[in-house]
């Protein structure tokens, strides 16, 4: 019997896998496609999802096999009205002050590689046709190689997509609706933008696209809107949709690899969980593309149930640690279907006043705004998902100085290291900045939960770390509990009430 029937080999359903295995976990994945996609338009890995690769000893392979964009800029009628460098805005927040560029394509495939080195393989042209709760354990109809199968697990995660068949098994709703503009997605070697390494947002008229460099100074993936117009049955080309926006920029495409229309979605799922299965990534939650976040919150799905599952599957917390699962992401799913909708209606609302506001007063907004460090700084934390927390958790206990239950450990960037480095691993430790209490040592090493205690410095109080407090962070290196008093008997209590074996 396999530990967890892992449904969808996209970025999501890898990730889970990945997490999984190393966690000694026994996992199956399967695919009902081919191979991995040869398009893709989910394209920006952000800051908070190379942090955690980390713990796959991945980030720097990503990092080097994808493109750093430096800056975001806004254009209007051909005019830069406004530039944030995400460098300067981030290099004090994370080791990763950058939006990288690394098409979902290529990123499959880095994936599929790391799995296959662990010794998991995506099983392809298999398909869920339905399963059933047996109570202690789910039995999946596989349909494969021309037959069916039985696959028994003890637990399903869907990671397959907007149309699930995981999520129609459980009957979950998948309430929202579908915007009425049909996006393009295309790929492109292209001349003229200056500079060529960043990300571009063009504003003509009614027309808009996003532009993406990536691999090499001629090398764009185009992301934008079709007039409705020209939606009249027939298979669209790149020749069919409005080229303004891309000409204002001096831009000339000299050739087009691929190209691809699509509807996007709005829709949370009612439930995360049900019973032994559960809902991840696009089968939770779709929104549109605004801000590049999709991806990054599937893969963000996929951590949070990976080392609740390896921990319950493990026998050292009870069934009711899943529950934590639809609790902190589903709060997240809907903020961010909240965000990324307003933005869209934004980029996409049509009529008069809506192009003066969109061409004439948000761009003077923006531009002024964003001469300001703060909002840099706050633009940087939110596409970055840097300020992503869990504060209302169960799982989240007490505040230090400025840092809360539920936060994401800050970075501290100092000359020779950083206190990121122990976060590579997997497990629940213990850090102190300053000086232990030896009873605090005692019980970590009695535990057998790894204490990293760092000299205390004025930059760990510039990010909001306490001198001498205790913060034990979970496995996905957010914080459980800050506790200024550095106090065994405070993480003895909360281990005991949540029934964990921490060590």
């Amino acid at each position: 019997m396999e530990d967890v029937l892992v449904v969808g080999a996209g970025p999501t359903g890898l990730v889970l896998a990945l997490w999984l295995a190393q966690q000694g976990i026994k996992v199956r994945i399967i695919d009902k496609s081919v191979g991995p996609g040869e398009t893709s338009r989910a394209m920006a890995v952000q800051a908070r999802t190379l942090e955690l690769y980390r713990q796959l000893d991945i980030a720097e392979t990503v990092v080097a096999a994808g493109y750093r964009n430096p800056s975001v800029n806004l254009w209007v009628h051909g005019k830069r009205k406004a530039q944030v460098t995400l460098a300067d805005a981030g290099k004090d927040l994370t080791p990763y002050p950058f939006v990288l560029i690394f098409p979902q394509d290529q990123h499959e495939r880095l994936l599929i590689e790391r799995l296959e080195a662990m010794g998991v393989h995506v099983q392809r042209q298999t398909e869920l046709l339905d399963f059933e709760d047996m109570g202690d354990h789910v039995k999946a109809r596989l349909q494969a190689g021309g037959g069916e199968q039985i696959c028994e697990a003890r637990y399903i995660a869907g990671c397959d997509g907007a149309h699930s068949t995981v999520r129609h098994e459980i009957g979950a709703d998948f309430e929202g609706g579908t915007y009425r503009q049909t996006f393009y997605v295309a790929d492109v070697e292209a001349r003229g933008m200056n500079p060529p390494n960043q990300i571009h947002a063009s504003f003509e008229g009614t027309d808009f696209v996003a532009l993406f460099g990536y691999g090499h100074d001629d090398m764009y993936r185009l992301i934008g809107t079709i007039d409705e117009s020209r939606m009249d049955g027939d298979a669209l080309t790149f020749d069919d949709v409005g080229h303004l926006a891309v000409d204002a920029l001096g831009v000339r495409i000299d050739k087009v690899n691929w190209f691809s229309t699509y509807r996007v979605h709005h829709r949370v799922t009612d439930r995360f969980r049900h019973e032994r299965a559960f809902l991840v990534g696009d089968a939770a939650h779709v929104h549109s593309p605004a801000g590049g976040q999709g991806m990054n919150t599937g893969i963000g799905d996929a951590i949070n149930l990976a080392w609740k599952l390896a921990t319950v599957v493990k026998g050292k917390a009870p069934d009711s640690l899943l529950d934590t699962y639809q609790g902190e992401r589903m709060a997240f799913a809907h903020r961010l279907v909240d965000t990324t909708d307003r933005v869209f209606s934004f980029v996409a609302a049509e009529g008069s006043f809506a192009n003066f506001v969109r061409l004439r007063i948000a761009p003077l907004f923006i531009g002024v705004a964003t001469s300001f460090s703060d909002v840099r700084e706050y633009m940087f934390r939110l596409i970055s998902q840097t300020m992503l927390n869990y504060h209302g958790s169960p799982l989240s206990v007490g505040f230090a100085h400025k840092v809360l239950g539920g936060d994401r450990l800050p970075w501290v960037r100092l000359a020779n290291a950083d206190n990121y480095a122990p976060l590579a691993a997997i497990t629940w430790q213990v850090h102190v900045y300053g000086t232990a209490k030896s009873d605090l040592e005692s019980w970590c090493n009695q535990q057998g939960i790894p204490l990293h205690v760092f000299e205390w410095r004025p930059e760990h109080e510039k990010a909001g770390l306490a001198r001498d407090a205790a913060y034990l962070l979970r496995p996905d290196t957010y914080v459980a509990v800050a506790d200024p008093q550095a106090s065994a008997e405070t993480l003895a209590h909360y281990a005991k009430a949540h029934g964990f074996t921490l060590g």
